[in-house]
């Protein structure tokens, strides 16, 4: 796993861990990636608006629906992905309870070289009740999805 160097703002508890950048939209799963990411709710991650730039020390992160339309957005973001910037994690957010198609699990495969690695959130039914990302994390399957997913990320 690669690291990145940490801002003295970080280091002293500023600024955010994670750049999240949405790939093809905003919704729930995103909100409660985000979240997952930042559970104290205290800024550690937070969804970067278009055309804003990564943060210094920060470790961008691409949210995407594991379907083949998502994968193909992701594909479409990195080729854009300057070589000066931090490779990014990819968070794939499962959209139902089965593997990823074939051509799903063909294209993470290509993909794969250019990511810092490929974290996967399973699909979580409480996120089809919920109002919120906050409501969402008082589900025990996604408390511990979250676990799961900030312990591959920072490699623990």
């Amino acid at each position: 796993m690669t690291t990145y160097p940490v801002s003295a703002g970080q280091a002293a508890g500023f600024g955010p861990k994670y750049a999240v950048i949405p790939v093809h939209g905003f919704g729930i799963a995103v909100a409660t990636a985000v979240r997952m990411l930042d559970p104290d709710d205290r800024g550690g991650a937070r969804i970067l608006p278009p055309g804003e730039q990564i943060p210094y020390g920060t470790s961008p992160i691409l949210i995407a629906e594991s379907t083949v339309y998502g994968l193909v957005c992701v594909e479409h973001m990195l080729r854009g992905w300057h070589a000066s910037l931090p490779r990014p994690w990819l968070v794939l957010v499962s959209d139902a309870p089965a593997a990823p198609v074939t051509a799903a699990r063909y294209r993470m495969r290509a993909l794969g070289s250019r990511l810092a690695g490929i974290a996967r959130i399973p699909y979580l039914p409480s996120l089809r009740t919920v109002e919120s990302a906050d409501e969402a994390l008082k589900y025990k399957d996604v408390q511990a999805a979250a676990v799961r997913l900030r312990s591959e990320i920072e490699g623990k």
